[in-house]
């Protein structure tokens, strides 16, 4: 007999341990079981399989409690190797999650240990048989034209014989079977060789290649050619029969990463991000799992897939908050991405224009290995005018689009050139009051005020994706005297830019426009084809894209992210500032920015604009040091969230009084917004020695139960504080 440990598909803290099962049938570790669990079949995950020779009857007395039978096995092979497994059980330790919520981040929909069963979809095969049967002429060609081809898809044989496949399958001339069906290879593309390197990027690959640290920071201006030192470290790793993986933040950046890599490389590709359906990433993840991928471009689960072996990993723009998960566990990709080059012996790649501080610091400490790129391979940076909104509305110009904005539009748009429009709100107003008592409109399930899209004609709440109509009483102070309108987004943006330029071709792209199949590819393939002269959209267009004929690039409220009480507030907003900034001027013709922003002598403003990150590093560092912020210190945010606001406060003052009075600081308990019918709170724990404070943590949440039933949030070194 064996006895199985196994973890239960639960949310619970308090049974974040493994729970004993037998079966009559060896078990491998690391397969999905179906196993009775509190009178109902749950999913479990074998951890470790022991062989007894112990009757049932001795288990039960042994254990104290009837040891019950393995109700199914679901999984033929390991879904996890050992590198994984191992991985699933550090990211545990790390950001103190539950380990089946690691193996449930860890593997694609179709199969992580979940609470609802999804059918992986299979195709039918055929084979020879053994069999000697008589066979017509025809059916006889389509035998040999299987035993030439070797086993097949039952469609492919009928494409080529229609009435003689179902013939040979009836007479056991050939033998029919399922099979799960494989991700179709991506089309076969014209190789390229790439441009010619500039002295700087040979240098930068040479000194990657025979350094003997294991992470890299690639630290290059905009423009500056980081994508061919990615893609030629990548190329001398295939050449040693080496795997590949190339991440970046967004969907939207995946096109043109995997154009430019498809082009290198051929065929011998697999894309992995979140646009993909359940079927599709589970058969990318077969494609890399079966060794039928060597190079994969993706987003941030990308860096979970199951590698054979690993040459390279590149992190493209990663300070982008997107690599960071924002669900339990909540790792940083950058993390993991390490984690797994250390395992494989390979080189970790690290590539911004704009590294995240904490990043940047431990470059300049030696912790990583800096390589920089000083200049644009063109060596031109864009002109960038900085426009005061505050002068500007003064003299009567629009709010939305400045004089002088509109003025280098319409020059570029005479010369034959693309523009793009960068405004990090989307919607049409962003925010509606009552014309009596002036309160704003707010989702009823979150503490968040309502955007009106225009589209729809609907409120929309961008926290819990709620869409209301617009109200025709006042629910605040039921006044009828109806609603004025404030604030632009990317939907009215759109309005104002076809007013003005009537002409003109233009694209939006924002989560609106972007929520179906493979719409990123086909806004940015119809922009890149001339399709459109404009292309207006938030922060999905401000990092990456590189397109010859953009050599305007205008940025609306530019600076509003100032505004919010994050802590990272300044950094974020330089980053996008500063990535945005960079589209402009990639080729051949000269660039020109316009960043409207109310603050204009903001030094987050200021050093964007002359793409200057030393000058922005060292005055936010001194803030930081002022304020002993990350990186000088450790965060972990504790968050706190229930149905009903009293229980949630009592909970959140036990926690902070047992979290009171440690070696480190325990701020709180912070009110937070209420979100999907959730009242929350916020605990921080901020110090110099972070696994101090997270085994304080730790042993401080096993130790009570009424913070295993809760919900807690932990997020280690948040990226957010909002």
């Amino acid at each position: 007999m064996y006895l199985l440990e196994c973890y239960i598909e639960h949310p619970v803290r308090s049974i974040d341990r493994t729970f004993t099962y037998r079966s009559e049938e060896p078990v491998l570790p690391g397969v999905r079981v179906k196993v009775p669990f509190h009178h109902r079949t749950v999913l479990g995950f074998v951890e470790q399989v022991n062989v007894t020779e112990e009757s049932i009857e001795s288990l039960s007395k042994h254990f104290g409690y009837d040891v019950l039978p393995v109700e199914e096995v679901l999984d033929q092979e390991p879904l996890l190797n050992g590198e994984l497994a191992g991985l699933a059980h550090h990211m545990h330790e790390e950001t103190l999650s539950t380990v089946i919520s690691c193996y449930q981040a860890m593997l694609p929909g179709k199969i992580k240990p979940a609470g609802k069963d999804s059918k992986v979809v299979e195709e039918t095969w055929v084979k020879l048989s053994d069999e000697e049967v008589s066979l017509t002429p025809k059916e006889l060609e389509a035998y040999c034209f299987v035993r030439e081809e070797g086993e097949m898809r039952y469609h492919t044989l009928r494409e080529h014989y229609p009435n003689q496949a179902r013939n040979l399958i009836a007479k056991h001339a050939l033998i029919s079977f399922k099979k799960e069906r494989e991700a179709a290879m991506r089309p076969v593309v014209t190789r390229t060789t790439g441009p010619v390197l500039t002295a700087e990027q040979n240098a930068a690959i040479q000194e990657i290649e025979q350094g003997a640290d294991t992470v890299y920071l690639l630290h290059g201006q905009t423009g500056s050619g980081k994508t061919e030192v990615y893609l030629h470290l990548a190329e001398n790793a295939l050449k040693q029969g080496k795997q590949v993986l190339i991440l970046v933040p967004e969907i939207s950046l995946t096109p043109q990463m995997i154009e430019r890599v498809s082009g290198r490389f051929g065929e011998e590709l697999a894309i992995y991000h979140s646009g993909l359906n359940p079927q599709e990433k589970y058969e990318q993840y077969r494609m890399v799992k079966n060794g039928r991928a060597a190079v994969v471009v993706g987003t941030r689960s990308a860096v979970f897939l199951p590698f054979q072996s690993l040459g390279l990993i590149v992190m493209d723009e990663e300070q982008d908050g997107s690599y960071k998960q924002e669900v339990q566990p909540a790792y940083h990709c950058r993390d993991i991405a390490i984690y797994r080059a250390n395992y494989h012996h390979c080189k970790c790649v690290l590539g911004s224009a704009t590294p995240s501080l904490e990043t940047y610091a431990r470059a300049l400490r030696n912790v990583y290995h800096l390589v920089t790129l000083k200049e644009r391979v063109n060596r031109s940076l864009p002109n960038v005018t900085i426009v005061s909104m505050k002068e500007a509305m003064r003299h009567g110009q629009s709010p939305i689009l400045s004089d002088e904005l509109l003025e280098r539009m319409n020059e570029t748009l005479q010369n034959g050139k693309q523009v793009i429009l960068l405004l990090n709100r989307r919607g049409f107003h962003t925010m509606l009051r009552c014309g009596s008592c002036g309160e704003p409109l707010k989702c009823r399930h979150c503490d968040i005020t309502l955007s009106y899209h225009r589209d729809s004609r609907n409120l929309v709440c961008h926290s819990c994706g709620s869409s209301f109509p617009v109200p025709a009483v006042c629910p605040s102070c039921g006044a009828r005297s109806g609603f004025s309108y404030s604030g632009y987004g990317t939907q009215r943006l759109e309005q104002e830019v076809k007013e003005r330029f009537p002409d003109a071709r233009v694209l939006r792209m924002d989560a609106d426009t972007t929520s179906a199949h493979n719409a990123h590819e086909r806004l940015l393939t119809s922009f890149g084809a001339h399709g459109a002269d404009i292309l207006l959209g938030t922060q999905m267009i401000a990092k990456g894209l590189d397109y010859p004929d953009v050599t305007l690039v205008g940025i609306l409220n530019g600076d509003e992210g100032l505004n919010r009480t994050d802590y990272r507030s300044c950094e974020v907003t330089f980053d996008l500032l500063m990535q945005a900034s960079g589209r402009s001027g990639r080729s051949a013709s000269k660039g020109e920015v316009v960043l409207q922003a109310f603050d204009p002598s903001h030094y987050a403003v200021v050093t964007a604009a002359k793409q200057d990150y030393e000058s922005f590093f060292q005055a936010e560092m001194r803030y930081r040091h002022a304020a002993q912020e990350p990186p000088y210190t450790y965060l972990i945010s504790i968050t706190l969230s229930d149905r009903k606001e009293p229980r949630m406060n009592e909970t959140a003052l036990k926690l902070y009084r047992a979290l009171s009075s440690m070696e480190f600081r325990t701020i709180g308990v912070i009110p937070l917004p209420k979100r999907r019918d959730q009242y929350r709170s916020r605990i921080l724990l901020k110090g110099k020695n972070l696994d101090q404070m997270r085994d304080t943590l730790r042993t401080v949440l096993e130790n009570d139960a009424d913070f295993t039933r809760q919900d807690i949030r932990i997020d280690v070194n948040p990226m957010t504080l909002e």
